[in-house]
């Protein structure tokens, strides 16, 4: 199978285009580096990722609003499916900046479909997220909650691009799974996400920020887990499927932030703040439907998991 990863070079890209090329496919990966944070990360991500791949993995750089730049990405086709994980990333961010959350990660969203039917691409996978059941959904979320209450724009983005992929499956027979992810994290983190700034403020002894009281809590999943369920979705996707792919764990802010320092061998610091807008109290995912439709099992445990990170934050983290 050929296939084409948008956001291929980011945390999550990297490691499916690496699990994509291990289960035998040709892989395209196309990311334009935005400045978000570092382009140089995830030029070390693809080109790791590329060394490895024994010539399966090449990289074309471009933007999904560009229309060249998707027309140079589909000229290596033909491909048997796309993974669309190209985004504007993270909650606080989009508060600041909801027009450009929109335009990215909507308007984006809608360009790759338009290209897709027009160079007869009829697979899609669609990076969703957790946060599009708001604050409002019944622990563990399942998949029939309405999921019309988003308390943030970036989660308003992936649930209107959720309904894009809805309508284009209905209209030109494109057959969609949109994976919706709880939490991602692992090796390759971003340097904005949770535990990489945990990380790096223990590392240099300083507190780290938390919001609220640290009751809210999160289902946490490994990226090797989530690159696992991509693969397969690729694999299978057929008509349209809204799928959780979580880690079957609930754990407090607190008690995650004390295992993060276990597996970094330090003690953290807390500086507590008021609980930041847009913030859900809770994430937790009934996994059934992945189970079902995908073979999916969460295999990292969360301590196994960040002693996984905590390793490569040792070799590569910001110190």
């Amino acid at each position: 199978m050929r296939v084409l990863v948008t956001g291929g070079a980011g945390f999550i890209g990297s490691h499916c285009c690496e699990a994509l090329t291990e289960s035998g496919h040709e892989v395209v990966a196309f990311d334009c580096f935005t400045p978000f944070y570092d382009p140089a990360l995830k030029h070390r991500n693809i080109s790791e990722a590329i060394a490895r791949s024994g010539g399966h993995l090449s990289l074309i750089k471009g933007d999904v609003l560009t229309p060249n730049d998707l027309a140079r990405a589909f000229a290596a086709g033909p491909f048997d499916c796309v993974i669309h994980l190209a985004a504007s990333v993270g909650v606080r961010p989009s508060t600041e900046q909801p027009a450009a959350y929109m335009r990215n990660n909507v308007e984006g969203t809608a360009s790759l479909l338009a290209a897709m039917t027009a160079h007869a691409c009829n697979r899609l996978v669609f990076a969703s997220s957790s946060s599009v059941y708001g604050d409002t959904a019944t622990a563990p979320f399942a998949e029939h909650e309405a999921a019309d209450l988003p308390v943030s724009p970036y989660a308003a983005s992936k649930r209107a691009a959720e309904l894009l992929c809805h309508s284009w499956h209905a209209l030109h027979g494109t057959d969609v799974f949109a994976l919706r992810f709880f939490t991602v994290y692992g090796p390759r983190q971003r340097p904005e996400m949770a535990f990489h700034k945990f990380a790096t403020a223990m590392a240099r002894d300083e507190p780290i920020t938390m919001y609220g009281d640290g009751s809210s809590s999160r289902d946490y999943t490994y990226v090797g887990d989530i690159a696992s369920a991509v693969v397969t979705a690729a694999e299978r996707a057929r008509g349209f499927e809204l799928i959780n792919v979580g880690g079957d764990r609930e754990i407090s802010l607190s008690a995650v932030i004390e295992l993060l320092g276990q597996a970094l061998g330090t003690t953290p610091l807390i500086d507590r703040r008021a609980r930041s807008a847009g913030d859900v109290r809770q994430t937790s995912a009934d996994i059934s439907r992945a189970q079902a439709l995908l073979d999916y099992a969460p295999q990292k445990s969360l301590t196994a998991g960040l002693a996984e990170f905590a390793a490569w934050f040792a070799e590569h983290g910001v110190h």
